[in-house]
């Protein structure tokens, strides 16, 4: 690996220091920059894999090789600088800023998952992760959502941000742009009008999954084309968004 430049980091008032906390802390920082930032070798190694453009990278002490690696700015910090930087607790590192990519026009989507309003880093990271698992072609964010390149989203697809295919649409614009892709949308719901999902095909549709705590606008319940429930235990609770999305994508792919 050739470290095209290689700085070595001191003082928490450094700009490049400043830059990446915006970035992991600044959702509009990350928005403007068109950047965002991962933590670890397994994720640079996914990185590097699948040819995802690295702006910077900072190491914990020193530089690692890593075959593929190409960025011209590479920095390194003391333990205590990098630990303060980095978004997770006692990370090993690196850290590295990576650009986000412009969504690319394709074919037809087969099917996609919809997340309306789903605000846990992690279960929308999963989501991301279990989507790529599962041969979804889209993940497709509305309402209020977390970020997709929050430090915490991002690690919980363990790389599957590199891979998969990630759309964020108003609500306003969800309708029409599943007509295009000839996707009929249901939505998972607790209601009297809800069928099981076992009789309804879902191989080439989307579906669509809320909060925990609310469920489905009604807004996007009125543009869906029928309400479907997971079949479980009447004793049991509601399940996780992640792992309700989870059982949904399995009967997708099924």
């Amino acid at each position: 690996m050739k470290i095209y430049t290689m700085e070595k980091i001191t003082s928490r008032k450094n700009e490049y220091i400043r830059h990446i906390r915006l970035l992991c802390s600044d959702t509009q920082y990350r928005r403007e920059k068109g950047l965002f930032v991962c933590d670890g070798m397994k994720l640079l190694r996914e990185a590097v894999s699948f040819g995802a453009e690295i702006s910077s990278v900072l190491w914990k002490e020193q530089a690692e090789e890593l075959e593929g690696l190409k960025c011209e700015k590479q920095y390194s910090a003391p333990t205590e600088l990098f630990d303060y930087v980095s978004p997770m607790k006692n990370s090993p590192g690196p850290v590295f800023a990576v650009k986000i990519p412009a969504e690319k026009s394709s074919q037809k989507l087969r099917n996609a998952i919809v997340l309306e309003n789903l605000q846990d880093p992690g279960n929308v990271g999963t989501v991301i992760r279990t989507a790529n698992a599962f041969n979804i072609d889209a993940v497709i964010l509305t309402g209020n959502c977390a970020d997709i390149y929050n430090p915490k989203t991002v690690r919980a697809t363990m790389g599957a941000v590199f891979r998969q295919k990630l759309v964020v649409k108003e609500l306003n614009e969800l309708g029409d742009y599943l007509k295009e892709n000839e996707l009929p949308l249901y939505g998972a719901a607790l209601s009297e009008r809800a069928v099981d999902m076992r009789s309804v095909e879902l191989k080439n549709a989307a579906v669509a999954v809320g909060s925990e705590g609310r469920g489905l606008s009604r807004e996007i319940l009125d543009i869906c084309q029928r309400e479907i429930i997971i079949p479980m235990n009447p004793d049991s609770e509601s399940l996780n968004a992640a792992v309700a999305a989870s059982v949904l994508m399995w009967e997708m792919s099924r």
